[in-house]
C-alpha cells in the first residue's frame, strides 16, 4: 500500500490575545486509489466511521448523518478517561469527485471549544488521487490548533490507507427507488436475488433494521458453502444502509459496507462500498474476481425487480 503525505501547513491569520485564536491549516494526502473512491471513503458514514478517529484510542460515534447539502453529521469522540469531545459538521456544498464545503464546530461538556469551515478539494487520474483540505479555524481554547493539525492529520492518513482498500461498484438500476429498496430491505425478497450468478442463500435467521442482523450461507454453483454474517448498524429508508460483514455467525469482520440509492432520472443509482479490514484481505477479494462478482449481484437484483 503506497500513501504520501505532501505537506501539512499552518498560517497564522490573527492573534493570541485574549481567549481567541485563528489559523488556516492545509492538509494534502496522496492515494493509490480512483478519485471517485476517495470520494466515497470521504463522504459515506459507513466509511468515515472507519478512518475518522485521530488516534486508535479513540472511538467515534455518528449520531446524525445527513448526507447532502444543507444536511448535518454529528458524532462523538470517545477516550477512555477523557470528557466526549461533539463534533457537529454541516454539509454546505457536495460537488461528486470535486469539492466539498462545510462547517464544523467542537464542543466538550457543553463548552464551545473551535468552529471552522472546512473546504476538500479532490483531482486524480486512473488509480491515483490527490486531496488537498484547507481547514479556516476559529478556536476558544489556545491549544485547538495543535490538536487540529495532529487529530485532523491523524485522520487523513486513516482516510488515504482506508481509500487503497476500498472497493466501490455502481450500476443505475431501471426501476424507481422505492422499488429498488423494497426489494433490498425485505427478509423475503433480499436472499432471492443476492448474491452472484448461480450462487443461492440458505438463511439462518434475518431482521433487516438498524440494529438487525442476517445469517446465511452463500452456496456456489459446485456447492462450495461460504458462512456469513451482516449486522446493520444504519438504515436510513430509500437512501442508505450501512452493515458490517462477517465471516460466520459472530466471525472476524472482514470489512464495513454501505448501499446507498440515488434518484437519476427516474431510475435508481446504487452505489455498494466496501472497506476491507486489511489491505491484505481487500487484495485477496480482488484477486478471485470480487469486482464481477458484485457486479452480477447488482444486476440480479435489476432482473429481479424488472421481473416483479
Amino acid at each position: 500500500m503506497t500513501r504520501n503525505i505532501l505537506s501539512d501547513s499552518v498560517t497564522q491569520t490573527g492573534s493570541d490575545e485574549g481567549n481567541g485564536r485563528f489559523a488556516t491549516l492545509t492538509f494534502e494526502r496522496e492515494a493509490a486509489a480512483p478519485v471517485d473512491t476517495l470520494w466515497e471513503v470521504w463522504t459515506a458514514p459507513a466509511a468515515r466511521a472507519v478512518w475518522a478517529a485521530p488516534s486508535d484510542k479513540v472511538t467515534v460515534e455518528f449520531l446524525e448523518a445527513d448526507l447532502r447539502a444543507g444536511g448535518r453529521e454529528v458524532s462523538l469522540c470517545r477516550e477512555e478517561g477523557q470528557p466526549d469531545i461533539r463534533c457537529e459538521c454541516g454539509w454546505l456544498a457536495l460537488q461528486p469527485s470535486q469539492r466539498s464545503v462545510n462547517y464544523e464546530m467542537i464542543s466538550s461538556e457543553g463548552e464551545m471549544l473551535s468552529a471552522a469551515l472546512v473546504t476538500a478539494d479532490f483531482s486524480g487520474a486512473n488509480d491515483r488521487s490527490r486531496l488537498v483540505v484547507t481547514v479556516q479555524l476559529s478556536s476558544m481554547e489556545r491549544d485547538m490548533e495543535a490538536g487540529y493539525r495532529d487529530g485532523f492529520g491523524a485522520g487523513l492518513d486513516s482516510l488515504s490507507g482506508a481509500a487503497e482498500r476500498t472497493m466501490i461498484l455502481q450500476r443505475v438500476i431501471k426501476a424507481p427507488r422505492s422499488i429498488v429498496w423494497g426489494a433490498w430491505m425485505n427478509n423475503e425478497t433480499l436472499p432471492q436475488w443476492w448474491g452472484p450468478d448461480g450462487f443461492s442463500c440458505r438463511t439462518t435467521r434475518i431482521d433487516l433494521r438498524e440494529g438487525g442482523e442476517w445469517v446465511f450461507d452463500m452456496i456456489g454453483p459446485d456447492g462450495t458453502v461460504f458462512a456469513n454474517h451482516h449486522l446493520y448498524s444504519e438504515v436510513r429508508p430509500e437512501e442508505r444502509l450501512g452493515y458490517s460483514l462477517h465471516w460466520g455467525e459472530n466471525g472476524p469482520k472482514h470489512a464495513d459496507a454501505w448501499a446507498s440509492f440515488e434518484v437519476q432520472g427516474g431510475y435508481t443509482k446504487v452505489t455498494l462500498g466496501m472497506v476491507f479490514s486489511t489491505a491484505a484481505e481487500f487484495q485477496q477479494a480482488k484477486g478471485f474476481g470480487a469486482v464481477e462478482l458484485g457486479l452480477q449481484t447488482l444486476g440480479k437484483l435489476e432482473r429481479f425487480v424488472q421481473d416483479q
